[in-house]
């Protein structure tokens, strides 16, 4: 039940993230941090409704699946592809974590791969060039 609600959380902070920063247009960082305030308030101010094991997890997976919704929508055009992102985040996350024990950056890290994974798989299941990439004329 733990692992479950750890993965909901990434894949609910990335759309979230995904959504404040491109729909409403309010930008990387401000989505990443406001969302992040507001679930590290809560926890801090209500530490006894989860037990101690999701009550430490669960901010940090909200506040590294963030930086998942922090991609541009010109990357990661879907919603489905953010929530797979976060997923994977979660995945890693949950099993890789004490690798990462005194290195800076390990959420970050963990969160860009795990939109490299989904950008990968898109892209092999579509098999088409990246979306960035411009297309050229050959002469």
């Amino acid at each position: 039940m733990e692992i479950s609600i750890l993965f909901l959380t990434g894949i609910i902070s990335a759309i979230l993230t995904y959504v404040v920063n491109n729909k409403y247009r309010q930008g990387a960082v401000r989505a990443s941090a406001s969302l992040s305030l507001l679930v590290g308030l809560f926890f801090y101010s209500f530490p006894d409704i989860f037990n101690p094991y999701l009550t430490k997890n669960i901010p940090i997976v909200f506040i590294g699946a963030t930086f998942i919704g922090m991609v541009s929508s010109k990357i990661l055009p879907s919603y489905l592809l953010v929530g797979f992102s976060g997923f994977i985040f979660s995945i890693i996350y949950l099993n890789a974590s004490p690798f990462f024990k005194g290195y800076g950056g390990a959420l970050g890290t963990t969160a860009a791969i795990s939109v490299l994974v989904s950008l990968s798989l898109a892209l092999v299941s579509k098999s088409e060039k990246l979306p960035w990439r411009k297309k050229t004329k050959k002469h």
